[in-house]
């Protein structure tokens, strides 16, 4: 939809030809008097917002929509704007950039600073669910875990570095997610098989032709498995 002429430009829009988007969460007091500033002082946003072309003369915004919000307060007719494609990718780095939004980590390859930072960032915000996690403690057994096969993030909770079933693992969800690759038909590492869930070891167990699974709990299966095939 975007004219490719347009993308990364700054130009000067009608406001009534944007449409305001996700908006904003702002609280009213900080648009009303950011608002009577900019009317004070010339009525320009120095800050330009970040808009979508959506159709001849038509744009939505998909960054600074806290600017939006002012310059809507303030009745201006005009305001300077960025044109944008209309990419889902670049609508996701838009708001990263304007802090509209909380960038994530791929925790199936993240680096052990990366796991530290994100780490530090939860158990630092007010009010964490997390603040009694020792963060050394939780950084260096997640890093050392098999997570490039986890499929959820359930096998931290067996990890015993502080982080629990309930809101404490629910908290790790908002900035961590997971790309996790094929398991392997046959595993031998104890420390790799325990992160499993006892349905993926049973059906590892079935493949390997391992007897009796059904009285099989979930250290017995760990046992079997680790065990080279004859």
């Amino acid at each position: 939809m975007s004219n490719p002429g347009y993308v990364g430009k700054l130009m000067y829009l009608y406001l009534d030809e944007i449409e305001p988007g996700e908006g904003t969460d702002s609280p009213a007091f900080l648009i009303k008097a950011s608002a009577h500033l900019l009317n004070q002082k010339g009525g320009r946003n120095w800050v330009p917002v970040i808009v979508k072309e959506t159709g001849k003369d038509k744009y939505q915004v998909i960054g600074n929509s806290f600017v939006y919000a002012i310059a809507e307060e303030a009745g201006l007719e005009r305001i300077w704007c960025i044109i944008a494609d209309d990419s889902s990718e670049t609508a996701e780095v838009v708001k990263v950039l304007a802090g509209e939004q909380i960038p994530k980590i791929n925790l199936s390859k993240a680096s052990r600073d990366e796991i530290r930072s994100g780490l530090e960032y939860l158990i630092e915000q007010p009010g964490s669910t997390l603040k009694t996690v020792k963060l050394a403690i939780a950084t260096n057994r997640i890093d050392e875990a098999p997570r490039q096969y986890w499929k959820t993030l359930d096998p931290i909770i067996n990890l015993k570095c502080g982080i629990t079933k309930g809101k404490k693992l629910d908290a790790l969800k908002e900035i961590f997610y997971l790309t996790p690759q094929s398991m392997p038909d046959t595993i031998t590492d104890a420390g790799i098989l325990q992160t499993m869930s006892t349905a993926d070891l049973k059906a590892m167990a079935k493949k390997r032709g391992i007897t009796g699974l059904s009285k099989m709990k979930k250290d017995d299966l760990v046992e079997a498995l680790s065990k080279p095939s004859k």
